[in-house]
């Protein structure tokens, strides 16, 4: 017999890079920890730009533009943390984002994986996260439009 407050996620793990469709999904996912009383992470994943290597620069640039990205939304969880009360944590991490999602799923024992769903044409040809992420096939994965 399941009992009412134990039977969902009790770890959700949630990619987010600032996007409409990933903060639909932080939004969602912090809605779903704080029905259940889940503890939540949040991930953002750094992209790593080979191409800015090259220039004089380019890799300053875009590690700035990425600490500030990540800034943003710390400020932005901070004042949500304050209207209602969810354990999470936010992490930051370089890499391609299914490989850090898959990667932090696994440390922290992920019940769950939420993430927005992507909007880029080439998706449909490569794959998405989402798609990449179920295909992984470890976690339940939510797409939120």
């Amino acid at each position: 017999m399941f009992e009412l407050a134990t039977d969902g996620p009790r770890m959700i793990v949630c990619g987010v890079d600032g996007s409409d469709p990933s903060l639909h999904a932080a939004a969602y996912a912090w809605g779903l920890a704080r029905r259940s009383g889940a503890r939540l992470v949040l991930v953002y994943a750094v992209p790593v730009a080979a191409m800015s290597t090259l220039t004089p620069g380019g890799a300053a640039v875009l590690r700035e533009a990425a600490e500030q990205v990540a800034e943003e939304m710390r400020t932005e969880l901070a004042k949500a943390a304050e209207r209602t009360h969810v354990a999470y944590e936010f992490r930051t991490e370089a890499g391609d984002a299914a490989a850090v999602l898959s990667k932090i799923a696994d440390e922290v024992r992920a019940d769950a994986v939420v993430v927005g769903a992507s909007a880029q044409a080439g998706h449909r040809l490569v794959g998405s996260v989402a798609v990449r992420l179920v295909r992984a096939g470890r976690w339940p994965v939510t797409v939120v439009p």
